[in-house]
Parts: C-alpha cells; structure tokens; sequence
C-alpha cells in the first residue's frame, strides 16, 4: 500500500472521531469541524472516514446510519432503535470462544461484532414519563 502524505483536514477528521464517545455519523463530524474548516466538504469527510476505516485506522459500524468508532479493538455495541444512540457496552468483554466455534467448522475467521438493540436507558425514561402523563390527562 502506497504512503499517503499528510492532511490537516484527514487528521481533524480522525482526533474529531477519536474524541467522540457518540460513534458519530459523517454529518455529525462535518458539522464539529466545519466553523473551524470553512473549506471543508461533505464528500471529503465521507472518503476520508471511508478510507481510514479501510486502513483499520477506525472501525465503521454499520446500521440504519452508518457511524464511525474510534476505537478499533474489538468491543460490544447498545444501539437504541428510538434515538439511533450507539452506546459502547464495556462490561463486557470480547469473546474470544466465538471466534474459535466458528474456526470448528471451518471458518476463517477475523474478528466479530457484537451489538445489542432495543431502547436506551434516556428514551425507556422518556416514553415512561410521556404514559405517565397520558394517564394523568386521562384520569
């Protein structure tokens, strides 16, 4: 693989999905270093979180909406069907034994990713408080 030069705008792009704990989105992102990037395109974000996926320099989450993750070793997923929040699950652990039983019956296999879906803490809450407020209107 050829060595690519440096980008100030690839390598903002890369701290700006690094420092992010919501596995943002490309739009997100563009959004973030816009004001600080006026030159900045949408497209260049796109290909260069594409291509820094590709080089296993980020791991791209794919979904209804593709999201980006800054951390590329392996690690469990919460994505809420309602905010579309991806939520990193760090108690628990990779497992490696999934792998294995897979490589049994003869798989190569490379990695896997495990993501759990259904609705966040913050949306059950909302949709508690909103049936709460129903019944109180009711009544």
């Amino acid at each position: 693989m050829q060595a690519r030069r440096y980008s100030f705008q690839r390598e903002k792009i890369y701290e700006a999905v690094r420092n992010s704990s919501q596995h943002p989105t490309a739009e997100m992102i563009y959004a973030q270093l816009k004001p600080e990037l006026p030159v900045l395109s949408l497209g260049t974000v796109y290909r260069n979180l594409h291509q820094m996926a590709a080089e296993g320099r980020l791991r791209q989450l794919s979904g209804t909406v593709v999201r980006f993750d800054g951390i590329v070793a392996p690690h469990t997923h919460f994505c809420c069907d309602i905010c579309g929040a991806v939520t990193d699950l760090e108690h628990l652990p990779y497992e490696a034994a999934l792998d294995l039983a897979a490589e049994k019956n003869g798989f190569q296999v490379r990695g896997h990713a495990l993501s759990f879906y259904g609705v966040c803490p913050a949306c059950s809450e909302k949709s508690r408080n909103h049936s709460d407020q129903s019944i109180e209107r009711s009544t």
